[in-house]
Parts: structure tokens; sequence; C-alpha cells
């Protein structure tokens, strides 16, 4: 397979793309999908390619479009819906923890849900309180869901299609800030199994683990403790349900430090999940209390400088690599 740059926001179209070429049950249905591609671009095109029964703008009814998924993935379709911004989640709960997430439990295993629901994590971009909310650790907390978050565009393409061909249903956040962030992507055929952290960067002294753009605030702070002889090693979750356990134990049986990073609020965020489980499984193997780095716990605001004020940055993740460094709790 060779190798190009696309854009985050460029590998979730091929995806979307080439899964709707491969299977014909599959469709997308959202607000502004079709004529206009989507608020971000992620489905452009999509309407000239595969027609107006297959890419359907939906009235501005979130709950409509997640039921209308629901049910049509019950009959044996694969829908795509999309959220403009991730916090209207708020707005499918019933759809998607209730009936979505029960109803393989329910029927005993005799009927599936591969339903998946899209939405953009919109903090940093100046879209103030109702629009700005990372919220992943709501559909953690909901049996019979799958939770991803990439953090590069390889990732997000062969995530998607994963998840796409799952028969369960899958939360699928996006983070926008990343949507023109360039990466490598295969031209050829993968995808990337759902449930597997994968390690961005090795090292021996910390684990810093995170997920979508925490990821890059990691990689940022390993370079910088690089220079003065500390290798931290960066884990990125991918998938936050079903949780890749094994990869975090075993990065931090080989350091011996733990720091999660997270732009969600600190309290009940999916960090303390992290901290939770790795204490449980190798608890022995700590050399120091994990450390969390989190947003605050506030509202977002509006305006720029209170926004970074709020959401972690790289400053906040080097002070906590040197906090678990000199055994200091959070």
């Amino acid at each position: 397979m060779s190798e190009r740059e696309l854009t985050m926001s460029e590998a979730l179209n091929e995806a979307l793309h080439e899964e709707m070429e491969r299977d014909p049950t599959v469709f997308v249905v959202g607000e502004d999908i079709a004529q206009m591609g989507g608020l971000f671009q992620v489905t452009t095109g999509l309407l000239d390619r595969f027609g107006s029964q297959r890419v359907i703008d939906a009235p501005i009814s979130e709950a409509g479009q997640a039921g209308a998924g629901v049910g049509a993935a019950l009959v044996g379709c694969r829908p795509v819906v999309e959220l403009q911004i991730a916090d209207f989640v708020s707005l499918v709960m019933d759809q998607v923890v209730n009936h979505a997430g029960k109803w393989r439990y329910m029927s005993g295993g005799r009927v599936t849900v591969p339903f998946v629901l899209r939405g953009a994590v919109s903090s940093g971009i100046g879209m103030a309180a109702q629009h700005s909310q990372t919220l992943e650790a709501w559909f953690v907390h909901a049996p019979g869901l799958v939770v991803i978050m990439p953090s590069t565009p390889y990732d997000a393409k062969g995530l998607l299609k994963a998840a796409i061909r799952d028969d369960n249903p899958v939360v699928f956040l996006e983070k926008r800030l990343l949507y023109s962030r360039p990466g490598p992507v295969p031209e050829g055929e993968y995808t990337v199994p759902i449930g597997v952290a994968d390690v961005k960067r090795e090292g021996g002294d910390v684990t810093v683990v995170s997920y979508a753009a925490g990821v890059h605030l990691a990689l940022q702070a390993a370079r910088q403790f690089a220079r003065e002889g500390v290798e931290l090693e960066v884990v990125d979750l991918r998938t936050l349900k079903p949780l890749d356990v094994d990869t975090l134990v075993a990065s931090v049986r080989k350091t011996g430090r733990l720091v999660v990073v997270t732009e969600a609020a600190r309290a009940g965020s999916f960090a303390s999940e992290v901290v939770a489980r790795v204490t449980d499984e190798a608890f022995d193997a700590l050399q120091a209390p994990p450390v969390r780095v989190t947003a605050k716990d506030t509202p977002m605001p509006y305006a720029a400088p209170l926004e970074r004020a709020v959401l972690p940055q790289v400053d906040d993740v080097v002070d906590g690599v040197r906090q678990v460094l000199a055994g200091v709790p959070a």
C-alpha cells in the first residue's frame, strides 16, 4: 500500500465513500450533509456519487435523525448519523443509550444495531459553552455502546470503516481542530481494529495516556522532555470503550508512572476511569501517584484567552509530568 498525506476530514470522507461503495445498506443522514457537504465538509461529494436516497439532508431534529438511524439499523441497514456539533448528543440520549445500546442485549442477541453516530467536538474554536463540550464519558458509562475518538487521519479512516462494519452501536467523536491536520494514509484497503490502543511514542520514564487532540499535546510535551533526557511513552487509546487495558498496564509496568490527558472537564472525566483501571491492574508497579491533566470544571468561555485557560495546554501536560516525576499528588 502506498501512502499519501490526507487531512482528517479527507480521510473520513474517503472512508464514507469506500464503505458506501462497498455496502449498499450504508447510508448517511444529518443536517446539511448532502448539498452543503456537511458543516465541516466531511460528507462532500457523497450526494453526487450516491444520490438523495442514501445521502439524506434531515430536518433540525437530532432526536429524529438518531431515531431513524436506530430503526434502520434494526431492519438491516448500516446508517451513519452526523451531529453537526457533539454537544447535541444531549438531544439523542434516549435513542442512543436506551434503544441502540440495549436492543442487542434485550433481544438475547437475535438483533444487532449496526449504527454509527458521528459528532464534532468543537472546543478551541470559539464556539462557547453550548457548542464546545467534550462528553465522551457520558457514553462510556452506558452499557452496550462502543466509543471511539481518533487522533490522526490514518486512525480516523480505519476506525470509521471498522465502526460502520461493526454490529454494535458506535459513538464516533471527532475533534474539530484535527480536521485540517494532515497525516499519512495508505491508498489501499485497511481498517483499524476497535479496542486496540496505539503507542504513538515509546519511552521508559513516564506513560502519558490520551486520545484525540490530547495525543498531540502529549507528543509535544514528549519532544520537550526528550531534550532533558526524559523519555515519555505516549499511548493513544483511540477506542475508549472497549478499553485496551493490556496496553495501558504493559506501559505503566515499564515506566512506573502515569499521566492521563483529556480535554473533558475534570469531574467524572474518562481520565479518572483510566487511572482507576490502571491502579486496579498495576498498583504495585506505580512509583508515584497518577496525575490527571484535564479541562477546568466550568462552562466553556467564548473569548479565546479564557478558552485557552480552561482547556489543557502543552505546559499543563509538562507540569503534570513534572508532578509525577517528583512523586507529588495531583
